[in-house]
């Protein structure tokens, strides 16, 4: 894949959730909710600040986060959706 976001820009791949309850029951397609949990592909180097300095980025790739629902616009990059959003978009890293 060729593509690197600038700046406070982050690349997501939305993880998929579970199809069953924790009860047992099955979750069909069409009541689901696309997930607001993702994986960073790649992050930018960072805002550059009032005096020209960057501010470091709190994600690196590999980190696995939870975003606002409405959060980035949706790509699609070598035939895979992806999700390009700032890193302010981002409300935490999973651990």
């Amino acid at each position: 894949m060729a593509f690197t976001p600038l700046h406070d820009r982050v690349l997501v791949r939305r993880v998929e959730s579970e199809e069953k309850t924790s009860g047992g029951l099955i979750i069909p397609d069409s009541a689901k909710e696309k997930p607001a949990e993702g994986e960073v592909i790649a992050a930018g180097d960072g805002a550059i600040k009032d005096d020209g300095n960057r501010a470091p980025m709190a994600v690196k790739a590999g980190d696995k986060i939870l975003f606002g629902k409405w959060s980035g616009t949706e790509i699609t990059l070598d035939g895979e959706e992806l999700l390009i959003m700032k890193e302010s978009d981002i409300m935490g890293i999973l651990s």
